[in-house]
């Protein structure tokens, strides 16, 4: 088994997925890792939708801006589509009020859990990336979100065509203070 820091070493971020169906027991195992992502009071805040159909694809790509978002093409090329969700005041609430000065704690979880997916998905020989930066409002009406979720993020899923390098990283000493800033 490979040694779990250099997984996360060798993950990269995948915007070009070969056409080869991804099993739904890959599917399955991932979202296995994905439920087993810790949260906020074990809140589990997280939906996923997995899509596959290609209309449904189409129109989250429309929310996407005609540039900027390197994931673009992404989102109808990988063969399944990830749509992570998070209920709303449930994550970082204690008797239905913000429990900290953080407010709503679902981005932290949902952070956690897209972590989880991603390296399992590594893990498999599969691709994923994160993409974030769409139209949320008209994405979330192409799947029909209820009220009280949010969608929050996209994630491509397949077989990766190409990957990239890793980017530089800045050394540990670069962001460890030993009692302040």
């Amino acid at each position: 088994m490979t040694d779990l820091l250099e997984m996360m070493k060798e993950r990269r971020s995948v915007r070009h997925f070969e056409s080869r169906e991804v099993p739904v027991e890959m599917v399955d195992q991932i979202l296995e890792a994905v439920r087993w992502a810790p949260s906020w009071t074990n809140c589990q805040c997280w939906e996923v939708v997995v899509i596959r159909d290609t209309a449904v694809k189409e129109k989250l790509q429309a929310s996407f801006p005609a540039k900027g978002n390197p994931a673009t093409k992404a989102i109808v090329e990988a063969p399944v589509l990830l749509a992570l969700c998070a209920k709303t005041g449930a994550s970082g609430y204690y008797k239905g009020k913000s429990a900290t000065k953080f407010g709503d704690w679902m981005m932290y979880d949902l952070g956690l859990a897209t972590q989880n997916l991603c390296l399992m998905a590594h893990h498999l020989g599969l691709g994923t990336v994160i993409a974030g930066l769409f139209d949320h409002d008209q994405a979330r009406e192409a799947i029909r979100v209820p009220d009280g979720y949010e969608l929050v993020t996209l994630i491509p899923l397949g077989y990766p065509a190409k990957t990239g390098n890793a980017p530089k990283r800045r050394e540990i000493h670069a962001f460890t203070h030993d009692t302040y800033f």
